[in-house]
């Protein structure tokens, strides 16, 4: 094989074993939930508000990916090629999503006190024609019918010019990803004020869009590089490289920052106008998640910014699988800080059994759906023009 020629790839197999492994994952899952439920009592606020994590966690997930695809593919980056149909497959775990929503929805009275519509104080009546359960339902369903509809026909573009290689098909991933971009800018933040602002009903901050769009995006970066690494140790895709795995490395440190930079914002920002609607929600978590608070902010920041300073560390397959794992965990728990204290409330919210457990599920059916489309289309989009350059991709 020539230095910049493409290898012929094997098609993937989603093995037996794997699956079993799925599985297994999934029953340690179920039982965390039973457990909770039948066995150790715990709260019914806090099992909905664990359902309710886990399924924006799984969402949040495939949906970073989705963007991150359609970022490259706007951009026409030829480096991601290689990697594109990990992107193509997380993003189709979108339409799935919403299984785990209405799985929450007995719980939405619990999760929000503006769901409650005969025990709202004044603040809340006067929300209620933004914040009313048909009207929330009704976004809902246009947040997840648009998001699927991108990552389905982006993805159908994408098979077809494996088949029927033709420069329209790539016109078409580039205007479509336009069109995506526009939706996302908007429903991104809006989601947020509806499925996490919302919780803590009186509470408002103008940058929670933003934030939450840099936890889920990072989060998705962790998922990528993860795949990736796994990926290219079982040589499903032998044509990733260290150059590969160095740019992941590299957007997961640029927007661990970024991330930190919007949490510093919004906490300056309600700490210098001192306003008692706003600052309640921060000393809620100081005052009774003092310890999670502030290793929300280590591990999220300090710990990636350290551990992902050096060029070094962005080119070891293994240490960047771990730093990426732990930063997964970590936005899981600053997920957790943003549920749990409204939702649960202080002496209720625990990290026990549950929350450790349930993911597990949640990440069984992940992978499930992740691995199916996977199996379903070539590993890497050969006839990309671009397919080449990214293979003999290096930095500078």
């Amino acid at each position: 094989m020539e230095k910049h020629s493409i290898p012929e790839y094997v098609p993937f197999t989603f093995t037996k074993k794997l699956k079993i492994w799925l599985g297994v994952a999934a029953g340690i899952g179920l039982l965390a939930l039973l457990w909770a439920i039948f066995v150790s009592q715990v709260p019914s606020s806090r099992i909905w508000a664990n359902l309710w994590m886990n399924a924006l966690m799984f969402l949040f997930i495939g949906l970073g990916a989705l963007f991150f695809w359609t970022v490259n593919t706007l951009g026409e980056s030829s480096w991601q090629i290689n990697i594109q149909r990990i992107m193509e497959s997380m993003s189709l775990t979108i339409p799935f999503a919403i299984i785990f929503f209405v799985a929450a929805f007995p719980g939405l009275k619990e999760l929000f006190e503006w769901a409650n519509t005969e025990h709202l104080d004044h603040v809340l009546r006067e929300k209620t024609p933004y914040l009313n359960l048909p009207f929330w339902l009704l976004r809902l369903v246009i947040y997840f019918a648009l998001w699927s509809f991108f990552a389905l026909y982006l993805r159908k573009i994408s098979v077809k010019n494996d088949f029927e290689p033709d420069e329209k098909y790539l016109v078409r991933l580039r205007r479509a990803s336009g069109w995506f971009m526009v939706v996302f800018a908007i429903s991104s933040s809006t989601s947020a004020w509806d499925w996490l602002m919302s919780i803590d009903g009186h509470w408002f901050s103008t940058l929670y869009g933003w934030y939450t769009f840099s936890g889920m995006f990072v989060a998705a970066l962790a998922v990528i590089t993860i795949i990736t690494i796994f990926f290219k140790h079982f040589n499903i895709l032998p044509n990733v490289n260290t150059e590969h795995l160095h740019d992941l490395g590299k957007y997961i440190f640029a927007f661990s920052i970024f991330w930190a930079y919007l949490w510093l914002s919004q906490y300056l920002l309600i700490w210098y106008s001192n306003i008692p609607e706003e600052t309640v929600y921060y000393v809620q978590r100081v005052d009774h998640f003092n310890t999670l608070f502030y290793a929300n902010l280590i591990i999220n920041f300090v710990f990636p910014f350290f551990a992902l300073m050096t060029r070094g560390s962005k080119r070891q397959p293994l240490y960047l699988g771990v730093i990426s794992f732990i930063v997964l965990i970590g936005h899981y728990l600053d997920l957790y800080l943003a549920i749990m204290p409204g939702a649960v409330g202080n002496e209720n919210s625990k990290i026990g059994f549950l929350e450790i457990g349930l993911p597990f599920f949640y990440l069984a059916a992940f992978l499930v759906i992740f691995l199916i489309f996977f199996e379903k289309a070539k590993p890497v989009p050969l006839n990309h023009p671009y397919a080449i350059e990214s293979s003999s991709y290096e930095n500078i």
